[in-house]
C-alpha cells in the first residue's frame, strides 16, 4: 500500500462516505477528521482524483468532537462518525440532502420535515459481520472491515448492533475458534426480530458433529438460533428444527411482520415505525384512496397503507419477497391488498396492474433510484406521491425530472437518520402535480 509523507491541512467538508475532505494540491479523503479542523495526516490509499488518508493527529479540534463510545472506533470501518455529536450529524445529513436537491434537482422543497431519528446505539438489526481465522492470533476474527483495508477489525463488542448480538462478538469468535470448519466460515449474517435472534454462518464446508453439538449448545446458552448457508439463498437451512419465523411489529398499525433472516427489511426498528407512521399522514388516505407501493418488499409501507385506504397494490422484483407480503397480508386478516413481482427496472408499461387507477403512490427504489419509471408515475398522475430514498443523489435527480418535466411540484422534504454514526443519508420527499390544491 502507498504512503506518504506526513502533511497538514484544513478540512473544509465531509465526504460522503464521513470522512474529513482536505483540499490543497491532491484532494485527500481524512478518516477521523472534522469540518473547521486542522489535522496531520498521512496519504493511504492513491486513486486518479483523490487520495484516502489516515489521521495522525488533530492540530485544532471541532467543537463538535466528541469521545466516540465504541472503543474499537479509529480501526472498525462499520461506523464514521461516532466521534461528531449526533445533532451535528444530523445538521450535516440534512445539509447533503439539500444540496443534493438544490445542486442536482434544481428544486427546494416548500417545507423541511423535521428529522426522523432514535435513540442512536444498539439500533442496528440487520447486518453481516466478517470471520476470518488468523493463525498467528490462533483465534477467529469476527466483525466489520477495518478502515482502509480488507481485514476483519478485532473487536470485541459493538455498540451499535441491536442486543443481544451486540455482546456476542467475543463468544461468536471463540465459537467460530473451537470448530473443525473455523477457516471455512467467512461470514455472519445478523437478523434481530422482536421475537428471535437468527444467526445466518456462510459455510464453505459441511460443519462435523461436534461443530453441530457447538453450535447447538451456544444456541441453548445464548437464545439464539443458527442458521446455515452454503450456497445461495435456496442453500438456507436452520441448524435445529423447531427455529421460530422471525417477526416485527409495527403496533400503531396493528401489525406483525414475518421476515427470513436474509430478507431485506429497514435497519433500524424505532425510524421504521416512526417512518411508515410518517407515510401514512403524509399521503392523507381516505376511504377511496386507491395506492400503488412500488419496490414494496415484505409489505413493508404497503399492509400499513392498506390499514387506511381502499386498496393497495404492492410491486417488487423480488418473487420471494413478494410471496412474503402476501402472507403477511393473511396473517394480518387484510384482504384489500394485492402483490405482483415484476422487474422495474424493464418495460412494465403493458402490466395489468399498472393500468389501474391510483390516487396515491409510494415508492422506494434502491440507490439506483427509479428513473425509468418516472414516466409511468407521471401518466397515473397521482395526487400524492411519496418518495422514499436511501441516496439523496438519485432521489435529486429523479424529483427534479419529475418537477421540471413532469409537472410535480416538491410540497417536502426531510432526512430519515436510518443509521446513526454513519455517513448513509435516507430521507423522504412528498410531491403532487403542480395544478393540485
Amino acid at each position: 500500500m502507498p504512503e506518504g509523507l506526513s502533511e497538514s491541512g484544513v478540512v473544509s467538508a465531509l465526504s460522503h462516505e464521513g470522512a474529513g475532505v482536505v483540499h490543497g494540491g491532491k484532494t485527500a479523503f481524512v478518516a477521523g477528521a472534522l469540518p473547521g479542523e486542522t489535522v496531520r495526516f498521512r496519504r493511504r490509499r492513491r486513486h486518479r482524483h483523490y487520495d484516502e488518508a489516515q489521521l495522525e493527529q488533530i492540530l485544532i479540534p471541532s467543537r463538535e468532537r466528541v469521545r466516540p463510545r465504541c472503543a474499537h472506533f479509529e480501526i472498525c470501518g462499520g461506523c464514521a462518525l461516532q466521534h461528531l455529536a449526533s445533532e451535528a450529524q444530523l445538521a450535516g445529513k440534512q445539509g447533503q440532502l439539500r444540496d443534493n436537491l438544490e445542486r442536482l434537482g434544481r428544486v427546494l422543497p416548500q417545507r423541511w420535515l423535521p428529522p426522523l431519528s432514535s435513540p442512536p446505539w444498539g439500533y442496528r438489526r440487520r447486518a453481516r459481520l466478517g470471520a476470518k481465522y488468523v493463525e498467528r492470533k490462533g483465534r477467529v476474527l469476527v466483525g466489520f472491515r477495518e478502515r482502509l483495508t480488507t481485514l476483519i477489525a478485532g473487536i470485541e463488542r459493538c455498540e451499535v448492533l441491536a442486543p443481544p448480538v451486540d455482546a456476542l462478538i467475543v463468544p461468536l469468535s471463540e465459537l467460530l475458534t473451537r470448530l473443525s470448519i473455523r477457516d471455512r466460515v467467512p461470514q455472519i449474517e445478523v437478523a434481530v426480530g422482536d421475537n428471535a435472534v437468527a444467526l445466518v454462518l456462510r459455510v464453505l464446508q459441511p460443519p462435523s458433529a461436534s461443530d453441530l453439538q457447538c453450535l447447538r449448545e451456544f444456541e441453548a446458552q445464548h437464545a439464539v438460533y443458527f442458521h446455515l448457508q452454503s450456497g445461495g439463498i435456496d442453500s438456507l437451512q436452520p441448524l435445529s428444527p423447531g427455529a421460530p419465523a422471525l417477526y416485527y411489529a409495527l403496533p400503531e398499525m396493528a401489525l406483525q411482520i414475518e421476515f427470513a433472516p436474509t430478507d431485506f427489511i429497514q435497519i433500524n426498528a424505532a425510524v421504521n415505525r416512526a417512518l411508515v407512521a410518517r407515510s401514512v399522514e403524509m399521503l392523507e388516505l381516505n376511504a377511496d384512496a386507491r395506492v400503488l407501493d412500488l419496490y414494496c418488499g415484505l409489505g413493508n409501507f404497503s399492509l400499513a397503507l392498506a390499514r387506511h385506504a381502499r386498496a393497495v397494490v404492492g410491486v417488487d422484483a423480488d418473487a420471494a419477497l413478494i410471496a412474503r407480503a402476501r402472507g403477511n397480508a393473511r396473517r394480518n386478516g387484510i384482504t384489500n391488498a394485492e402483490f405482483f413481482s415484476a422487474d422495474l427496472n424493464a418495460e412494465v408499461s403493458a402490466a395489468a396492474w399498472l393500468r389501474q387507477d391510483y390516487s396515491h403512490l409510494l415508492l422506494d427504489p434502491p440507490r439506483a433510484g427509479a428513473r425509468a419509471l418516472l414516466p409511468q408515475i407521471a401518466r397515473l398522475a397521482p395526487r400524492r406521491l411519496l418518495y422514499v430514498s436511501c441516496h439523496p443523489a438519485t432521489l435529486a435527480r429523479d424529483i427534479g425530472l419529475l418537477v421540471h418535466e413532469h409537472g410535480f411540484e416538491l410540497r417536502a422534504a426531510g432526512v430519515v437518520d436510518m443509521f446513526p454514526h454513519t455517513a448513509h443519508v435516507e430521507s423522504v420527499a412528498l410531491l403532487a402535480p403542480a395544478a393540485a390544491e
